[in-house]
C-alpha cells in the first residue's frame, strides 16, 4: 500500500510540473528602444512573466529600464526663431506592458504576435527652461513624462525543453501631444517552470 501511494504521489508531483512548464514564463531581456523625439538608442535591462491561458495564447507582463543617455538638445528663441542654446540633456526611461501574446506551438521554433498596453515614464536631466524666451523641442516630455504606451510586435522562440531564447521586434507607440513611433527589439532567455 505505501508502495502504491509513492507511486502514486511521484506521477503526481512529476504531472504538475510537467504541466506547470506549459504554463508559466519567465525571463530576462536585452532592451533597445530607439526613442523618436530625441533620435537616442537607449539599451537597457527587462524581466517579462507569462501565463498561459490558452495553447496558443500568453498574457504577459513586462517592466525594462532603459539607462539614460546623453545628448545635445538645442533651446530656440521664441521670437527670432534662432538657437540659442545646446545643452548637455540626459534620458532614461522606464517602461511596462501587459498583453495577450499569440504564440504558434509545435516544434522547438515558435513564431509569436504581441499587443500591449502600459506606459513610458522618461526621465530627463534638468533644463533651461526656467528661463520665459527658450523653448525645448521637448518640452512636451519634461511637462508629462508618464505616458500611455501601445505595443505591437512580433518575433519568435527558440526552446530546448524549458529553456529557450527569444527575439522580438516591434513599435512601441508612446501618447504626448500625439502619437510617437519608436522602434524597441529585445533578445534574451526564458524559462518555462
Amino acid at each position: 500500500m505505501r508502495k502504491l501511494a509513492l507511486i502514486l504521489s511521484t506521477c503526481f508531483l512529476f504531472a504538475t510540473f510537467t504541466f506547470a512548464q506549459k504554463r508559466v514564463e519567465a525571463g530576462i531581456f536585452l532592451d533597445s528602444l530607439n526613442i523618436s523625439e530625441t533620435s537616442t538608442d537607449n539599451l537597457g535591462l527587462g524581466v517579462r512573466l507569462g501565463f498561459r491561458v490558452h495553447r496558443n495564447v500568453m498574457f504577459e507582463g513586462e517592466l525594462a529600464y532603459d539607462y539614460g543617455l546623453n545628448f545635445n538638445e538645442a533651446y530656440t528663441n521664441v521670437i527670432t526663431g534662432d538657437i540659442v542654446a545646446v545643452e548637455h540633456t540626459s534620458i532614461g526611461v522606464t517602461h511596462g506592458l501587459f498583453g495577450p501574446t499569440l504564440v504558434r506551438g509545435g516544434g522547438h521554433l515558435h513564431p509569436f504576435a504581441t499587443l500591449k498596453a502600459g506606459f513610458m515614464d522618461f526621465r530627463l536631466s534638468s533644463s533651461l527652461l526656467p528661463y520665459v524666451d527658450i523653448v525645448s523641442p521637448l518640452l512636451n516630455l519634461r511637462t508629462s513624462s508618464l505616458n500611455a504606451a501601445l505595443y505591437p510586435g512580433a518575433g519568435i522562440e527558440a526552446t530546448l525543453g524549458p529553456v529557450g531564447l527569444r527575439l522580438e521586434a516591434g513599435d512601441e507607440i508612446y501618447f504626448n501631444q500625439g502619437a510617437h513611433n519608436n522602434l524597441r527589439i529585445t533578445f534574451g532567455p526564458f524559462l518555462r517552470f
